[in-house]
């Protein structure tokens, strides 16, 4: 399962060593709701090696606008605390794992 991001959590969860997959969603966006079972699934298998989680742009504006998330959904790769890559839109588990895999 996909952990909680939230405007409270987030600075100690970048003070990590692991890359981290953030998605980006709201309850209302349909096209997040056809992602977010991949990022569970992803969540679940590259646990121990990668943080992946979600994060409302509803209730934590900060996180998102430190990313300057403009759309939903929005998945940003972190490495070394820094934006490596981003996916905009919806996409495919396959789309997601070769930008995971990049991380490692």
């Amino acid at each position: 399962m996909a952990l909680s991001i939230t405007n409270d959590n987030f600075e100690q969860l970048i003070s990590g060593t692991e890359p981290i997959v953030i998605d980006f969603w709201a309850e209302w966006c349909g096209p997040c709701k056809m992602i977010s079972p991949l990022i569970d699934e992803l969540a679940t298998e590259y646990e121990g090696r990668v943080a992946i989680g979600k994060c409302d742009v509803d209730t934590n504006g900060d996180v998102a606008a430190r990313f300057a998330v403009r759309n939903i959904p929005t998945v940003v790769f972190l490495k070394g605390g820094q934006m490596v890559d981003k996916q905009v839109g919806a996409c495919t588990k396959a789309d997601l794992v070769k930008k995971i895999e990049g991380l490692l």
